[in-house]
């Protein structure tokens, strides 16, 4: 059961893998750049596994930032797990103590496999979910190790690394616009942003814009999902 299940998920990972590889090095490359080991990335990449707040955390400790900034930093960045969870309630609601890890691991690029892929026939789904949220945790793990003993064995000008995580959401974006039809939630995630980018700032319009997207397709979801299974019979 196991093993179909890990052969069923892994296809579906390795877009995954070639993006996380090389944000992986990205990262192991600066942290290595301000004077930590390998180590150091590998257990933030273990314990932490989130890439926009990883690459935050290393001018946090560049800086010496307390406690108290980081985590409000961290909440400020990753607040957006929050409403990915919410709409994963019923898919994780039934495959067990698997939910735990899965939770923990649940990342962007997982989200978007977990929410747009159904396991095959005949394979089981708890196990099928976990392996995509596994396999994807592993290739973070391994390219931000990789990254940091590159970064220590090789000198060289890191400017314009930290924009690989802008890019990768840049690539999300996109692939998620060329898969679907249905257009009307990835405009109302951009206007939202963008406006409460114009009214609150750059460094405090993320918490908003999240609220508002959140309101916003809870509002119009039954519009959006008739829409949607439209497209779909299309």
């Amino acid at each position: 059961m196991k093993r179909k299940a890990f052969r069923a998920a892994f296809p579906l990972t390795l877009p995954v893998m070639a993006g996380y590889l090389f944000l992986g090095l990205g990262f192991g490359i600066l942290l290595a750049s301000k004077g930590y080991s390998c180590l150091w990335a590998f257990f933030m990449a273990v314990i932490i596994y989130a890439g926009s707040m990883q690459y935050a955390a290393i001018d946090l400790l560049a800086a010496g930032a307390s406690l108290i900034t980081t985590g409000i930093m961290t909440v400020a960045i990753q607040i957006r797990h929050l409403f990915y969870g919410l709409s994963l309630i019923e898919k994780y609601r039934h495959v067990g103590k698997k939910r735990w890890m899965m939770i923990y691991e649940l990342t962007d690029e997982t989200y978007s496999l977990v929410a747009t892929s159904e396991p095959p026939e005949g394979v089981d789904t708890g196990w099928f979910y976990f392996f995509i949220s596994l396999l994807d945790h592993s290739y973070w793990i391994a390219g931000c190790t990789l990254g940091a003993l590159f970064g220590t064995l090789v000198k060289f000008n890191t400017k314009g690394v930290d924009f690989v995580m802008t890019a990768l959401f840049i690539v999300l974006f996109i692939n998620q616009w060329l898969d679907t039809k249905e257009h009307r939630p990835a405009l109302i995630g951009v206007g939202s942003s963008v406006l409460c980018l114009i009214l609150f700032g750059p460094d405090s319009f993320i918490v908003p814009a999240m609220l508002s997207i959140l309101l916003i397709l809870t509002i119009f979801r039954k519009t959006l999902d008739k829409e949607e299974t439209t497209h779909a019979d299309s």
